[in-house]
């Protein structure tokens, strides 16, 4: 039970109000994963930017089991397989930021979506997480079943040799 298993990874592309970025990303996300991706929306209104509630900001498109763990090691290419300790947090998450989607081995450019970047979400969990989801029962995790930022950082660097940086 205290195994470290990947449970999603999550490709993030933020558009704002432009819907033609949105566009360009949608068809990205779709080609880097083979997946379709979802948009996503607002909720609050924000009227300096000219945000509205249900309007589409952004598109995501989460990968889970064989699907994330085959396409891991690409993302992780990309960034040369460094990660700083600032980019883990206290919950068993990774996130980091590809500047252009071309470092993605296996992508090539595209000159209908132009350069562009993502952000990248690693959820990591272990067997019996499924009690704070489920509808029936739901509990909290205790503490000494949670992962923890060091133990997360282990398990990057045994399985996928990631080199952690200071910062």
């Amino acid at each position: 039970m205290k195994n470290i298993r990947i449970e999603k990874v999550t490709l993030n592309i933020g558009a704002g109000k432009d819907q033609n970025r949105l566009e360009k990303g949608i068809s990205l996300l779709s080609s880097i994963g083979n997946a379709t991706p979802i948009k996503t929306v607002t909720n609050k209104r924000i009227q300096e930017w000219g945000l509205r509630p249900g309007l589409p900001i952004g598109c995501k498109l989460t990968l889970r089991k064989d699907k994330a763990i085959k396409i891991l090691p690409r993302l992780l290419g990309a960034i040369d397989n460094s990660l700083q300790e600032k980019q883990f947090d206290n919950s068993g998450n990774i996130a980091f930021g590809i500047h252009e989607y071309i470092e993605i081995s296996g992508v090539k450019y595209d000159p209908k979506i132009g350069i562009m970047g993502l952000e990248v979400c690693i959820t990591l969990e272990r067997p019996g997480y499924r009690i704070k989801r489920r509808k029936l029962l739901s509990r909290k995790i205790p503490a000494r079943h949670r992962i923890s930022k060091q133990e997360a950082i282990d398990f990057m660097a045994n399985n996928f040799k990631i080199k952690i940086g200071g910062e």
